[in-house]
């Protein structure tokens, strides 16, 4: 019986080990000819990479679609620290830079240091060489000789000639601040051309860790028209990517350093997409899977005319040469700089924002250095930034104050005989005899003793509530950073350590004294005259489409900011003197000379601020009189007079009236453009 029940449990033992094996022949039968493509595959296959996929930035466009700011397909150099050899940074660095050079193309260099030895800070770049000086940890007064020796030790220059250590430090020092290292490759060079690609991959072979890499190139087409307003893109540093969210940016995207780029960046970036990249053992890529498809950034359109903001541009510095070959010394040669903006008055859309001297997008990095040395500082947005007196443009808003507190009536004269004689110890002039005038008159002649007994008898704060409605040191409603100016006043000069003295007051009435605004404030003060004290909140984005713009995202609707109630009698009152200024209805103006005779009714204010040297030169203006479209306004540094202004103002009627083209704007637009 033993004996059997060991045979029993044998035989079953050694059917299930023979089943066992019958399934282990079926299984690899089926693996190794049914299925053995697939396993062929897996047995290659090594590891699995996940790659970011860079979003297309956004574009820029004007009011009717027209490309300001696009990208492009173009190459960059990039250096990846994970192959370049240990130890010799600096001999490829420069081998790099040699091709580069000799191939006429440049490289980032931010070093505020001279090209040429011996080293010295350059001029206009205070804020580069303070962090540069932070970066190192030396002292704020340490000299160029001390941070010069400072680089060359960190990046072990020594060995190295002058030439070739200014090279070296200045890409080195930006290596580190945007943190180059294995998992964050250097972008040296961008927009490199095709022949210069095809060399450096020639000779790849003494340039390790040197990659190629192709890329969406932002092209900023508009060139020099508003470069203020656009702004420009940059790489991420160190510090600022502690500031980001993680899951948005790498160490090695670019966005928005200033304008639009920067105040619309969570627009214009787009959503990062995902792909997964299988390698085999041998390192081969096998397969290239998309995960997460990028989603390309929002179009960005904006409320100006590229071809009025051109021409606005081109006449400011015009009439700026014009008045430096043509005025006399001391009344207008000197002039060397201005703002000029228009703005549609119904709607509160900019649709030109100049400023002079400006710059060219496309060449801002390589002209950089010239450009922060340049004593007229072109990277300044005098119109958005610059604050200025107004003078006499500022006579309109006490003219109102004045009618609307019934203090005057349209037919109210005085009379100036060139001397304001209420105090005995001080006693203002005025610029000529102005017996019997009313508010029109003294508005048309810019009598200063008309309104410097209306300030007087008005008083400060009501002045002030009047500017307030008007705009003036408030803030436009631009999407933008802008200064906001100030108002003339007892706080404004407590805060100041000066004391206000009744006699201020007459002056802060004809725009001097503390008063300080921007063009832009004075296009919406100006803007506001035209509509009859309906004030709009200025604005330079018309709206924001997908990237094609065949949708429209959202679009800005015009926005009341304020109504000042204004009775038609003092509107008519305040109107009819700028008409009259202009030299309308026969009477002689201060901007007759150029619109006496114009096809379009104008309504104009000149204005001549005295400045610690010479006089600007202010002037506001809008048209047609009788139902306004478009309100202007012009500063010109050292312009001394204030019609010099009108040019431009003209130039800009110009094109806006008889030579504004008909253009067939994208279907996402068509809605904006109602």
């Amino acid at each position: 019986m033993k004996s059997k029940g060991i045979l029993l449990r044998t035989i079953a033992l050694a059917s299930f080990v023979g089943v066992l094996l019958l399934l282990f022949v079926f299984r690899l039968i089926k693996m190794q000819i049914v299925e053995t493509d697939q396993y062929s595959a897996m047995a290659d296959m090594g590891i699995t990479r996940e790659q970011t996929v860079k979003a297309a930035r956004g574009e820029i466009v004007d009011r009717y679609g027209r490309p300001l700011v696009v990208n492009e397909s173009g190459f960059q150099v990039t250096l990846d620290r994970a192959y370049l050899p240990r130890g010799r940074e600096n001999e490829i660095i420069l081998r790099l830079t040699e091709m580069l050079s000799a191939a006429g193309e440049s490289w980032t260099d931010n070093l505020p240091l001279s090209q040429e030895a011996p080293f010295v800070f350059l001029e206009g770049r205070d804020g580069d060489i303070s962090r540069l000086k932070n970066f190192l940890e030396v002292n704020t007064y340490a000299s160029a000789e001390d941070v010069t020796g400072w680089l060359i030790s960190r990046y072990q220059l020594e060995d190295y000639p002058p030439q070739e250590q200014r090279v070296l430090m200045a890409i080195r020092y930006e290596m580190e601040r945007r943190g180059f290292s294995i998992t964050t490759p250097y972008t040296l060079a961008e927009d490199v051309d095709i022949s210069t690609v095809m060399k450096l991959e020639e000779n790849s072979f003494t340039l390790p860790g040197m990659s190629i890499a192709e890329s969406a190139i932002r092209q900023y087409v508009s060139g020099e028209a508003a470069p203020h307003l656009i702004g420009q893109v940059g790489p991420i540093y160190a510090e600022e990517y502690a500031t980001l969210d993680k899951d948005e940016y790498s160490l090695d995207d670019i966005t928005g350093k200033s304008g639009i780029e920067k105040a619309f960046e969570s627009e214009l970036r787009g959503q990062n997409g995902k792909r997964q990249i299988s390698l085999n053992s041998a390192g081969d890529v096998v397969e290239v899977k998309e995960t997460l498809a990028p989603v390309p950034g929002h179009t960005i359109v904006l409320t100006i005319d590229k071809e009025l903001q051109l021409v606005a541009q081109n006449a400011l510095e015009e009439e700026i040469r014009y008045l430096n070959a043509t005025a006399p010394e001391g009344e207008g040669k000197e002039a060397c700089a201005g703002a000029a903006v228009a703005i549609n008055n119904k709607t509160g859309e900019i649709l030109a924002c100049a400023t002079w001297p400006g710059y060219d997008l496309q060449t801002y990095r390589q002209d950089y250095n010239l450009l922060a040395a340049d004593d007229r500082n072109p990277l300044f947005n005098r119109a958005l930034d610059g604050v200025y007196a107004a003078g006499s443009i500022y006579k309109p808003s006490v003219a109102t104050a004045g009618l609307m507190e019934g203090l005057i009536t349209p037919s109210t004269t005085y009379d100036c005989l060139g001397v304001y004689t209420y105090w005995d110890d001080y006693q203002p002039k005025c610029l000529g005899y102005h017996p019997g005038y009313n508010v029109s008159n003294a508005l048309r002649v810019s009598c200063n003793i008309f309104f410097y007994d209306l300030g007087r008898r008005l008083g400060i704060d009501t002045i002030n509530r009047y500017s307030t409605m008007f705009g003036l040191g408030q803030p436009t409603g631009i999407e933008l950073p802008e200064s906001l100016g100030h108002l003339a006043g007892p706080e404004y000069s407590e805060s100041h350590g000066q004391e206000w003295h009744p006699g201020n007051v007459v002056q802060a009435a004809i725009g001097q004294s503390d008063n300080g605004f921007t063009p832009l404030q004075l296009a919406t003060y100006t803007a506001t005259l035209a509509n009859g004290g309906v004030r709009m909140k200025s604005h330079l984005v018309k709206g924001v489409t997908t990237y094609g713009m065949e949708e429209t995202v959202y679009e800005t609707a015009p926005e009341v900011a304020v109504d000042m109630h204004l009775t038609e009698e003092a509107v008519q009152a305040v109107r009819t003197g700028m008409r009259w200024a202009s030299g309308r209805d026969g009477m002689a103006g201060t901007s007759g000379f150029v619109f006496a005779n114009y096809p379009i009714d104008v309504a104009s204010k000149t204005g001549t601020p005295e400045t610690q040297q010479f006089p600007n030169s202010t002037y506001i203006c809008y048209a047609p009189s009788n139902d306004p479209e478009i309100a202007v306004a012009v500063v010109i540094e050292k312009g001394w007079h204030g019609y010099t202004g009108a040019p431009v103002a003209k130039a800009i009627f110009d094109q806006y009236f008889f030579h504004k083209q008909e253009i067939q704007a994208p279907q996402a637009l068509e809605s904006l453009l109602q």
